[in-house]
This record gives structure tokens, sequence and C-alpha cells, in this order.
């Protein structure tokens, strides 16, 4: 098994979705960088600029399971989990260079907790990729990432709208909530780990409502003879 998930290193990496995560990381350095490039200041703002960062970036990391040659690559000896988890830890890297580059773009002064945020970081990736395992899981197709990014996009808008206020993610630093919150986003985390596993595997079995041609035609015989 480790022999064949070397091999399929540089396959896996060819199919990474490099456009895609490079136009969302820019996008979310950009706006980690406004404060410093505008001279605005408010540890505010530059949360909910680090924040909207960090949602940029998932974006792109929804994308992370799209694979035109999926169906043709289900026939390798390697499973599907461990085809996952090597595009996973292909990007796990780049996903930590990101974030430290996104948290020294904020000025020192104006930089929210940073272990704190970085659990948020953390539990919004994780949701990203454990949304992407399991579009792949429930269905055939091979682009999932569009779906899942417009889904996310919708929850946030949603979430932002009508998340009851005593189970608040979003808050601000000087919050009293501040600490509850990122025990809720502990366990989101944790739940998003949980889902991505279980979107990982196999199906133990597929549906299909295609009619064999030939049993087909054995059940028209047995129509007749019973006739």
């Amino acid at each position: 098994m480790p022999r064949l998930t070397g091999e399929l290193i540089l396959p896996v990496c060819r199919t990474l979705p490099l456009g895609v995560l490079g136009t969302a990381g820019a996008a979310g350095l950009l706006l980690a960088a406004l404060p410093r490039l505008t001279g605005e200041t408010g540890e505010r703002l530059s949360l909910h600029l680090l924040r909207a960062a960090v949602l940029a970036f998932a974006l792109g990391l929804m994308f992370l399971l799209d694979d035109p040659a999926r169906h043709t690559t289900a026939t390798v000896p390697t499973p599907r989990p461990a085809r996952i988890a090597l595009r996973v830890a292909l990007v796990v890297p780049a996903t930590a260079a990101w974030w430290t580059a996104a948290l020294l773009l904020v000025p020192p002064d104006l930089r929210p907790p940073v272990a704190d945020l970085t659990l948020e970081a953390g539990a919004a990736f994780a949701l990203a990729v454990a949304g992407a395992a399991a579009a792949v899981r429930c269905s055939e197709t091979t682009r999932p990432g569009p779906r899942i990014a417009a889904a996310l996009l919708t929850s946030a808008v949603l979430a932002a709208l009508f998340w009851p206020g005593r189970w608040a993610l979003f808050v601000p630093v000087e919050d009293d909530r501040w600490a509850a919150a990122h025990d809720r986003w502990a366990v989101v985390l944790g739940g998003a780990v949980l889902v991505g596993a279980l979107g990982a595997v196999e199906p133990l079995r597929r549906w299909s409502w295609r009619v064999v041609p030939g049993r087909r035609a054995a059940g028209r015989r047995g129509l007749r003879r019973a006739g």
C-alpha cells in the first residue's frame, strides 16, 4: 500500500486544482492585508477581514476533490480513503503556510488571538474538505466543488442572519462569549473531521436503476413461459 500511494503522488499532484487554490489564497491574503494597505486601525476590522480571508480560502479547498478522471482512478488498487488522504496531505503544508502569511499580514497590535482564530480557520477548512468528501461519496459528479462552494456561501449568509445568539460562533474579541464560542468551534472541528472520514469511505453498495439487457430478456422469457 505505501508503494502504491507513493506512485500516486505525481499523478495526484497533476490533478490538484492549483489554479482555484491559488486564486482563493491570493484573494484571502489581499483581504488580510487591507489594514496595512489602507492604514485603517481597529482590531474588530482585522478580525472580520481575517474571517473573510478564511472563507475565501475555504471556498478554494472545496474544489480539492474535483477530479475529471475520477471514474478512471476508481479502478486503481489504492482505495478511496488513501487517495483522499493523499490529496489532503499534499495541501496541508501550503494551507499552513498560507495561514501563517495571512496572520503576519495583520499588524501585530491589531492581530486577534492567534490560537483561537486558528481554531476557527481549522474548523472552516475541515468543513470545506468534509463537504467535498460527502459530495463525492453521495454522487457520481466529477466536479462537486462549485455546488459545495455555493452551499457554503449560502450557509454562511443564513448563519449570519439567523444563527441563535446563545450559540454564537462569530463574536468579537471583547465579547464575553468569546471563550464559549471557541468551545463550539472545537465541536464543529471534531464534527467536520468525523463527517470527512465517513465521506472518504467507499460505499458498501452502489445502487443502480439500470436494467441489464440479458436479465431483462430472461425476465421476458420467464413471463412468456408462465403465460
